[in-house]
């Protein structure tokens, strides 16, 4: 059964409490003030009762024993003595001979008793001498009394006792007075005591009331609650503490509200995703990189898993449940048809005395990473290709100079010849490397100068003019009228020219024509363009055309003394000019390659 909610409160607590224990306390002083007051008045009554016996059997002595004439006398005597000097209101005085019988009584009611043997046992022990006799009865009129013997003595003989019966009714009124005087002071002592106990509860409660009122409201967000201060009792003690407790409260969350800025801030400005998941491996949280690298736009966050949002293989998924850490690379297809290296990191978050309770995994790009790998490999192929042919056709030849070819009139210089050949092309692969090296390192110094861009396109035009005519290709120069000249290492552009104008030469049929343009772009950069009309370059090598080593017709370029690297050495310098570079072909009608160089000097020498 439920108790009335103020019954459950504090207050009513302590008024309780404080009514029970003035309740128990007059209870006990009750018990002991009422039992002594009855012990007492009880004592005080059987000693009257003793002493009037006493007395009176002193007096009935002369009375007692007498014979004769006199006995008569004696016994009025008795009498008067009994109904007029010794009286006692409700009390019955009994005076007996030696042999027990009743010779005169001061309650007319009982005077049949008269004559007859009074057999009680207090009156046979008063008989017998014993003088101490009491005892306590309930007559048949249910009267409560109190009986006193005392035995008579004549002369050293017993010749009689006195008996005394007296009604204790008037003791224990007086003792109902007392208890009911005692009741009305508990009860109005308990009712004092409730007032003051509504009151001194109150002033305990009230500041608990009204700090119960202010936690709810910090509880709520409103941190700007302080409890008044009123003393420095447990109550204003509490008060200081609440009020230092709300401070700190205060500070830690505008604390952790920072640290939860800074946190939603890094996640969101990361290069790599970050995705958080729960013990069940939902998701609960991730950030904005993650999905531009998963292609997911809608909020994913309780919705689904980190198994089926990554398409983990089985033993994948097994390895994630069990909640060690791992990395895996993904491929992601995007709807275009790219498609790019994912990395993830599982890392598995565990709690003191819980174990693991989530998953953190990051979410890492690696496609130009794996690339630029690829790519490495390809180039340590390539370069062990380029020199393990020549270094094998050169071995070939020089082990057959040693089997006899050197006696030989015509073979021995044909192979020495070749030997040679294959020599000078190891020394321009190794050349083109090296170049290719200080490009990269920055180590090549640029020493630019003002350099007439006329003048250079000439001297380039001039030193091709003779392989030109041997292959009937028609060269042609144009020169705009805003060109003028331009800040430039001569050397490195002649070379970016030469690599050019050679591969146009290469790859242009007999009677093709080769052109030279230099122009100023719209942004007032040097742009200088060689275009033929040859063979062309497939659209799918396009894109892989400046990558060193790479050769639309691998056979016929090696065949043709290229390393492959031409290209490259040339986008690298003219980025070192700080300028770009593009190539635009179509196959079977030709080659158009254009670079754009800064007019202007930026910053001196450059490596």
């Amino acid at each position: 059964m439920k108790l009335p909610s103020f019954f459950r409160t504090i207050q009513a607590k302590l008024i309780i409490i404080y009514v029970l224990l003035i309740l128990i306390a007059m209870q006990l002083i009750g018990v002991y003030f009422v039992s002594a007051m009855k012990t007492s008045l009880t004592s005080n009554f059987t000693k009257e009762l003793q002493e009037r016996a006493e007395l009176l059997s002193v007096l009935a002595a002369q009375n007692l024993g007498v014979t004769g004439d006199s006995a008569e006398e004696s016994l009025e005597n008795l009498r008067v003595l009994v109904n007029n000097l010794f009286n006692i209101n409700g009390a019955e005085i009994q005076v007996l001979d030696a042999g027990g019988k009743v010779l005169t009584t001061s309650k007319p009611s009982h005077a049949d008793y008269v004559g007859t043997k009074n057999t009680q046992t207090v009156v046979n022990r008063a008989l017998q001498g014993i003088r101490d006799n009491e005892e306590y009865i309930i007559d048949e009129d249910n009267i409560r009394k109190k009986v006193v013997a005392k035995p008579v003595v004549n002369d050293g003989k017993i010749v009689g006792a006195i008996y005394i019966a007296a009604s204790m009714n008037e003791l224990y009124d007086t003792m109902e007075r007392i208890n009911n005087i005692f009741i009305s002071g508990i009860l109005l002592a308990l009712g004092l005591t409730a007032v003051l106990g509504v009151i001194l509860a109150h002033t305990i409660t009230s500041p608990i009331k009204e700090l119960t009122r202010r936690a709810t409201a910090v509880a709520e967000g409103e941190f700007h609650q302080k409890m008044p201060v009123l003393g420095n009792d447990e109550i204003g003690q509490l008060s200081k503490a609440f009020n230092y407790m709300t401070s700190r409260l205060r500070d830690a969350l505008a604390q952790n509200e920072e640290e939860k800025e800074k946190l939603a801030s890094i996640l969101t400005n990361m290069s790599d995703g970050v995705i958080a998941t729960d013990e069940s491996g939902k998701i609960i949280l991730m950030n904005r990189r993650a999905g531009e690298m998963l292609r997911i736009e809608e909020e994913l966050t309780g919705s689904r898993d980190m198994i089926s949002l990554l398409h983990l293989s089985p033993e994948e998924r097994e390895i994630f449940r069990q909640g060690t850490m791992h990395s895996t690379i993904l491929e992601i297809e995007t709807p275009e048809g790219d498609t790019f290296l994912i990395r993830v990191t599982f890392t598995p978050i565990h709690r003191r005395e819980i174990g693991i309770v989530g998953t953190i995994a990051v979410l890492q790009d690696v496609t130009e990473q794996e690339q630029l790998e690829a790519s490495r490999r390809e180039f340590v192929a390539n370069v062990s290709h380029e020199l393990r042919t020549p270094l094998t056709t050169i071995k070939s030849y020089t082990e057959a100079l040693e089997d006899g070819a050197m006696e030989d009139p015509e073979l021995g210089p044909k192979f020495a010849s070749v030997i040679q050949n294959q020599t000078e092309r190891m020394i321009r692969l190794v050349t083109d490397l090296l170049h290719l090296s200080r490009l990269d390192s920055k180590e090549a110094l640029l020493r630019k100068q003002p350099v007439s861009v006329m003048e250079m396109l000439e001297e380039v035009t001039d030193r091709f003019s003779f392989q030109m005519q041997e292959k009937d290709i028609k060269p042609s120069l144009f020169i705009g009228n805003s060109v003028g000249s331009a800040w430039l290492d001569r050397d490195q552009i002649d070379q970016v020219l030469d690599n050019l104008i050679s591969n146009a030469m290469k790859y242009t049929p007999e009677g093709g024509t080769i052109g030279i343009e230099a122009r100023t772009a719209d942004d007032g950069a040097l742009a200088i363009s060689v275009q033929d009309n040859g063979i062309g370059i497939p659209k799918k090598d396009l894109d892989r055309i400046f990558e060193r080593f790479y050769r639309v017709d691998k056979a016929r370029s090696r065949n043709m003394g290229g390393t492959g690297l031409g290209l490259s050495i040339a986008r690298e310098i003219v980025k070192a000019h700080g300028g770009t570079i593009s190539l635009q072909s179509e196959l079977g009608k030709g080659t158009k390659v254009t670079f754009t160089l800064p007019r202007h000097e930026q910053g001196g020498d450059r490596r």
